[in-house]
């Protein structure tokens, strides 16, 4: 796969979304969010992650006014979240999201998590708001197989995307596997393991290849066909995970890695996060 920073995939609608973004959960410091989304912007990221309970939509908005570049140039995610899910609260609440951010328009909204019983009324608001042109893309964020499946029952439009909690200890193959199946583009969350990068495989390939263990893992994603979206303020840092793209891991890496899997969150389960 011969890529570079600035590569895409193609969403099941046709829209190209970048295999790398910067993810800004937890950015919420004065200042922060402009900050690392600008040294991203620098290193070569086209793509930022937010959403109304990360707190900083409008410090993104106002990031991406100041970066320098065309708005056209960027694509932005942001997500329903839980307390307004149903089918008029989560177009109000995409309102308020939209204005925060300062934008006529969102590249990709997402469900952020399936909670109980409201999230096919609240995907028939994503798809008016899709159909009425202020976003882009929609899909879902920690959906499994059952609530995609679910949402399948009583809606055509298939999600462009399913983000979910994603990384070496927690492959989630079967779900991968339906995602690709169903033309689901699938997003890693917490790519790096919220920083449990103590694994003595992935620090055997990094050495292997003259890498971190992050570019490893980040790189094992892409190949994987998963986009990813680590998380980091620190410019050096965001630099050198976007540094991916000058190096392949062989096949025999990519199965030593897959085999790590244990099943393991360092998030919640979606089947556990009930409202």
């Amino acid at each position: 796969m011969s890529l570079t920073i600035g590569s895409t995939t193609t969403l099941n609608n046709g829209v190209q979304m970048p295999w790398l973004g910067l993810g800004v959960w937890k950015v919420t410091a004065e200042g922060e969010a402009r900050r690392a989304i600008h040294a991203a912007i620098e290193a070569g990221y086209r793509s930022i992650d937010t959403a109304k309970i990360y707190k900083n939509e409008a410090d993104v908005g106002e990031a991406i006014r100041t970066a320098g570049i065309s708005r056209d140039e960027l694509f932005v995610t942001t997500k329903i979240w839980n307390e307004d899910q149903g089918y008029e609260r989560a177009l109000a609440a995409f309102e308020e999201s939209r204005k925060r951010l300062g934008l006529d328009v969102i590249d990709l909204l997402l469900i952020h998590w399936p909670g109980v019983d409201k999230f096919v009324d609240t995907w028939r608001a994503l798809e008016k708001l899709h159909k009425d042109g202020y976003v882009r893309a929609i899909g879902v964020s920690n959906f499994k197989i059952h609530h995609l499946e679910k949402l399948a029952q009583s809606s055509d439009i298939v999600p462009a995307v399913n983000q979910v909690e994603y990384h070496p200890l927690l492959t989630q193959k079967e779900l991968l596997d339906y995602a690709k199946k169903k033309g689901i583009q699938l997003e890693a969350w917490s790519p790096l393991m919220q920083g449990n990068l103590d694994q003595p495989a992935l620090q055997d390939i990094a050495r292997k290849y003259g890498k971190t263990v992050a570019q490893v893992i980040l790189r094992w994603d892409i190949q994987s066909g998963v986009v990813t979206i680590p998380k980091s303020v620190t410019p050096s840092r965001i630099a050198e995970n976007g540094n991916l793209f000058d190096f392949e891991l062989s096949a025999e890496d990519m199965a030593k890695i897959d085999g790590l899997n244990e099943d393991r969150r360092f998030g919640s389960d979606p089947d556990k996060v009930l409202f």
